[in-house]
């Protein structure tokens, strides 16, 4: 059995690898910066370590004695900083792997801000010399519970997705492929996956959420820049306006909208459909 880093360990895409690893003897080593925010993962038997992937001093040691490290980066300007460090820590500790979280369309010419600065890591990974995979999930389903406030008081999702269908993936299935990959990395050394689920529009997604809770749900087209325009009265920053623009823009206008068949290869089933999302966290999204 392995020892296994993983990063970002309180976050919703790290519970969900942790959950899949759960039961199969490995060692599992947290990393956080705030171990009050995570007692959940101590009770699952996780070991917690502090540190912080900005500050390399407080990572280095970390790695020491891992077999193979989650690396996942919190969006943002400084993401590629908190790669190179990880990276370097467990370069210099001998891990014997790494498997990251880039991002769907991950590439140095992505319409988007973000893709390009994970396409940024992805290369940093590829040519430290460590064993690695490399996940790129598409738009996630959990992101639509930034309208349950408004699906609850008005029946009513709004998006600036226009008419296309986005193939958006449950983040339950990427902790699923990521917990398989990690537990036996060798079979997808050197392998990059784009994780999606079955295309939807969102006429499609208000469809799955009125089922879900039982009342009608329509779904409402709105610019982009109106969208952006609410986040930066949010209080969303530069990087988070202008990523939001960019990936908006760039999926009405049909960019990353096939499918793939990775979840199902890695996993041995059926990505999670919008309708199983849906009734999911139907209680946020107004049910009673």
């Amino acid at each position: 059995m392995a020892t296994i880093l993983l990063t970002g360990a309180n976050g919703k895409v790290s519970s969900e690898v942790i959950r899949g690893l759960q039961g199969q003897g490995h060692r599992l080593i947290g990393l956080v910066r705030d171990p009050a925010k995570a007692k959940d993962l101590e009770a699952l038997g996780v070991v917690l370590k502090v540190g912080d992937l900005e500050k390399l001093r407080t990572v280095e040691a970390l790695f020491e004695g891992i077999d193979v490290a989650w690396l996942l980066t919190v969006p943002g300007p400084t993401a590629p900083l908190q790669a190179s460090n990880a990276l370097w820590a467990a370069r210099k500790a001998g891990a014997k792997h790494v498997v990251r979280l880039s991002a769907v369309g991950a590439a140095h010419d992505a319409p988007t801000l973000n893709s390009r600065l994970h396409a940024l890591s992805d290369a940093e990974l590829v040519g430290s010399g460590i064993p690695f995979t490399i996940l790129k999930p598409h738009y996630f389903m959990q992101n639509l519970l930034m309208s349950a406030r408004t699906v609850a008081a008005e029946g009513v999702i709004p998006s600036a997705f226009g008419d296309a269908k986005v193939p958006m993936i449950d983040v339950k299935d990427v902790g699923a492929v990521a917990a398989k990959v990690l537990a036996a990395p060798a079979a997808h050394a050197g392998k990059t996956y784009t994780l999606t689920g079955a295309p939807v529009a969102m006429t499609e997604v208000a469809s799955a959420i009125s089922e879900a809770v039982g009342k009608p749900v329509k779904h409402v087209p709105v610019p982009v820049a109106s969208v952006v325009e609410s986040i930066a009265k949010m209080g969303g920053d530069d990087y988070r306006q202008v990523s939001l623009r960019d990936y908006l823009t760039a999926y009405t206008n049909g960019w990353m909208a096939a499918p793939t068949s990775a979840v199902k290869d890695i996993t041995g089933r059926e990505p999670r459909r919008i309708t199983e999302f849906a009734r999911d966290v139907a209680a946020a999204f107004g049910k009673r």
